[in-house]
C-alpha cells in the first residue's frame, strides 16, 4: 500500500498572491489566494447540504497558516476569515495544474 501524499514545503508568496505547495511525491501545486479562500471547506461557506461551492469575488490574501493535527493546514485571509480546515487530500484534489485540473465548477 502506497503511502498517502503528504506536503514537503508551503509558501505563500504574497507577491504573487499565490500559495505553493511541494508535494512528497514531488510535484508542485500553485494555488492562487483568491481560488483557496473562495474553496473554503467550513461548514459556514459549504453549508450542510453535501457538494461542493465555489464562492466567487473573495479576494483574500493569505496572512497566516499553520498545520493541524498533522493532516491538513489551516489559512488565515485578510479578511479575517480562518474557519477552514483544509485536508492535504482537499488540497490535492484542489490543485489547478492542468494534471489535476481543480475542482469542476471552479
Amino acid at each position: 500500500m502506497s503511502q498517502p501524499v503528504k506536503p514537503k514545503d508551503v509558501v505563500a508568496e504574497r507577491g504573487r498572491k499565490e500559495v505553493q505547495i511541494t508535494w512528497s511525491d514531488g510535484h508542485v501545486s500553485r494555488y492562487p489566494m483568491s481560488y483557496l479562500r473562495g474553496h473554503c471547506p467550513c461548514a459556514g461557506c459549504q453549508g450542510h447540504g453535501g457538494g461542493h461551492v465555489f464562492h466567487e469575488g473573495l479576494d483574500a490574501a493569505v496572512t497566516d497558516m499553520q498545520l493541524v493535527g498533522g493532516y491538513a493546514i489551516g489559512f488565515k485571509f485578510s479578511d479575517g476569515h480562518d474557519t477552514g480546515i483544509y485536508t492535504f487530500e482537499f488540497l490535492r484534489e484542489l490543485c489547478p495544474c492542468p494534471e489535476h485540473g481543480g475542482l469542476k465548477g471552479s
